[in-house]
C-alpha cells in the first residue's frame, strides 16, 4: 500500500500558499455576503446525520485543494485497504475491522455484498458471537430478579457502553439500572456497591486479556463484596467480556463473550463490549445501532470524496490544525443524554491520533490530534463559552442537535434548539463594542451536526461518522491511528511504584518521586 505523507505532496505547498493569500484573513461573514449559495455548498446529508459546515473558514477552492491532498496521500487506497482486511495497524501487524462488527451476514443471493469473500468465515464468527450475546442480553432483560447491571471496565471498555447507554436512556428497559465502574479509585466502586444488592446484581467484567490492572482490581473487590454480603452463585451474577476464557473460569465465571485482536478498545462498543447496551435496549435496538453504523460505513466507503462527510470533516481538521494552528476543538451536544459523548470522542481522537511520529517511526514536523473537550449545552454556555466567544484563542466548535425530542414538556426543546442556533450564530457574527469588554470578534468557526431524532440507528451512525473522520485525518498525516503505545509507560512504572509504596525503597528514583513517596508513607 502506497501512502505519501501530507507534507511531501504538491497539494501541501499549495495549501500553504492558499492560507497565506486568503486563508489567514478569511472571514465567514464576508463569505456569506459574497455567496448566497454558501449554505448549500457546505452542507450535506449522510445516513441519519445532516451536517452544516458553512460557518467554517473554508471556501470551495481550499476544499478542492484539501481533496487533492487526500488523493495525493492515498486516502482512498488506505480506506479500501482497511475494508479489505489488510493489516493497516502496522506496528502491531493487525487488521482494523471494527466495521465488520456491524456488517450484516452474507446473503448467498447477493454476491455483490461489500465484504470480501475471504472474510466470510470471520464475519460468520462475528454473527455467531453476536447472536449468543443477544440471547444472553434478552435472558437478562427477562429476568426480573436482576435489577442492577454493573459494568467493570476501563477506556474503551467503559466509555463506549457508558456513553451509549446514557444516550439511549429513553429506550432502556424500565426496572433495570446501569452502573459503570472504571477508576481504580475505590471510592467509585464503593459508591456503586452501596446502591446494589448481591442477589439482584449482574457484574460484567470487560477486559480482553482479563489482566487489565484497574479492571481486575475492581472485579476482585466486587467479588469479595459479593461473597461477604451473602452472594453464593458467582456464575449467575458475573459474566466476562474477554478472550481469556481460562482466566474467567478460574475467577468463577462461565458466561464469556469474546472479541478479536483486530478490534481496538476505543472501537469496541459494537462487539461484546456493547453487552450493557444490548441489555439496556434489547436485541432489536442493538441491531438498529449496528445498522446505523453500517449505513455510515457504506457512505464512507462509496461516496465520492467531495461528498463524503467523514472525508470533509477529517480534511477540515487538517486545515485547522496545520494551517490555522488551532490546537483544540470543543464538542457541544445540545442533548443532555449525550453528556458522555465529548469524553468518548476524547479517547477516540486523542488516543488514535495523538502521535508525534509517522507510520514509519519518523518524527513529524507538524501537529496531529487537536485537544477534544466539551460539555452538553446549555451547561457549557454558562461555563467555558466565555472563552469561546471572547478568549484569545480561536477554538472551532462542533454543535450536535436533535430535531425531535423524546419528551413532551412544553417549550423546553424549542428553547434548547434556539440556544444551539444562537450560539453558532453569535460565534460567527460577533458584536462590536468600542469599550472592549462587550466586544465579540466573531468569525469563530463552527460545524453543526443535526439528527432527526436520537435513537439507536442515529447514534450508531454518529459514532461511525466520528470513527471515520479520525481515520481520514490520521491517514493524511501519515500516522498509525490504531495503536496506543502512549498508555503503556505509565502503567509499567505504576507497578514498580506500587511495590515501593509498600517497601519504602526509593533507590534509583528521581528526587520528586522519591520525595512524594516518602511523604505518602509518613504516618
Amino acid at each position: 500500500m502506497n501512502r505519501t505523507r501530507c507534507d511531501r505532496t504538491p497539494a501541501w505547498g499549495q495549501l500553504q500558499t492558499a492560507f497565506e493569500s486568503t486563508g489567514r484573513a478569511f472571514d465567514v461573514r464576508h463569505a456569506f455576503a459574497a455567496d448566497p449559495a454558501r449554505f448549500e455548498a457546505f452542507s450535506q446529508s449522510a445516513p441519519h446525520v445532516f451536517a452544516d459546515l458553512s460557518k467554517n473558514r473554508i471556501d470551495v477552492a481550499t476544499e478542492q485543494l484539501l481533496l487533492e491532498l487526500a488523493q495525493q496521500t492515498g486516502l482512498a487506497v488506505h480506506r479500501d485497504a482497511m475494508f479489505a482486511g489488510e493489516a493497516i495497524n502496522t506496528t502491531e501487524q493487525r487488521a482494523v475491522m471494527h466495521w465488520l462488527l456491524r456488517t450484516p451476514p452474507l446473503d448467498p443471493a447477493m454476491p455483490a455484498q461489500s465484504v470480501h469473500r475471504h472474510m466470510a468465515e470471520t464475519l460468520h464468527e462475528v454473527h455467531t458471537t453476536l447472536d449468543a450475546m443477544l440471547v444472553f442480553a434478552e435472558a437478562m432483560r427477562a429476568d426480573g430478579r436482576i435489577t442492577d447491571i454493573v459494568n467493570i471496565g476501563i477506556g474503551g471498555s467503559d466509555l463506549g457502553p457508558q456513553m451509549a447507554v446514557l444516550a439511549l436512556d429513553e429506550f432502556v428497559l424500565p426496572g433495570k439500572r446501569f452502573h459503570f465502574v472504571s477508576n481504580v479509585d475505590g471510592h467509585e466502586l464503593n459508591a456503586v456497591l452501596r446502591k446494589v444488592k448481591p442477589e439482584s446484581t449482574l457484574f460484567l467484567v470487560a477486559s480482553k486479556t482479563f489482566t487489565t490492572i484497574e479492571t481486575m482490581t475492581n472485579a476482585q473487590s466486587a467479588k469479595a463484596w459479593f461473597e461477604a454480603s451473602g452472594g453464593t452463585d458467582i456464575a449467575r451474577h458475573f459474566a466476562a467480556l474477554t478472550t481469556n476464557v481460562a482466566a474467567a473460569r478460574a475467577f468463577g465465571i462461565s458466561a464469556t463473550f469474546g472479541f478479536w485482536d483486530w478490534v481496538g478498545g476505543r472501537y469496541s462498543v459494537w462487539s461484546a463490549i456493547g453487552l450493557p447496551l444490548a441489555i439496556a435496549i434489547g436485541a432489536r435496538g442493538f441491531k438498529e445501532f449496528l445498522a446505523g453504523a453500517h449505513a455510515m460505513d457504506e457512505h464512507f466507503r462509496n461516496a465520492p470524496l467531495g461528498h463524503n462527510l467523514p472525508v470533509r470533516l477529517g480534511l477540515l481538521d487538517v486545515w485547522y490544525r496545520n494551517f490555522h494552528g488551532f490546537t483544540s476543538r470543543s464538542v457541544a451536544p445540545y442533548h443532555s443524554a449525550l453528556k458522555r459523548y465529548p469524553a468518548y470522542l476524547q479517547q477516540l481522537e486523542m488516543e488514535s491520533n495523538g502521535k508525534r511520529v509517522d507510520a514509519g517511526g519518523t518524527t513529524l514536523p507538524y501537529g496531529t490530534s487537536p485537544v477534544v473537550w466539551g460539555e452538553p449545552g446549555t451547561n457549557g454556555q454558562h461555563a467555558y463559552f466565555q472563552m469561546l466567544h471572547q478568549g484569545s484563542d480561536v477554538v472551532p466548535v462542533e454543535f450536535v442537535a436533535v430535531k425531535t425530542p423524546k419528551h413532551d414538556l412544553p417549550g423546553h426543546h424549542r428553547l434548547l434548539l434556539a440556544n444551539a442556533l444562537a450560539q453558532a450564530q453569535a460565534l460567527m457574527l460577533g458584536k462590536a463594542d468600542a469599550g472592549g469588554h462587550k466586544h465579540f470578534a466573531g468569525n469563530r468557526p463552527s460545524t453543526f451536526l443535526l439528527l432527526d431524532e436520537l435513537g439507536p440507528a442515529s447514534l450508531g451512525a454518529l459514532i461511525a461518522l466520528q470513527e471515520h473522520r479520525v481515520f481520514v485525518s490520521g491517514s493524511v498525516w501519515g500516522i498509525n491511528s490504531f495503536d496506543q503505545w502512549g498508555v503503556e509507560l505509565g502503567k509499567v512504572l505504576a507497578k514498580d511504584v506500587a511495590a515501593r509504596l509498600d517497601s519504602g525503597d526509593a533507590t534509583g528514583l528521581d528526587g520528586s518521586t522519591a520525595g512524594l513517596l516518602a511523604r505518602l508513607r509518613q504516618p
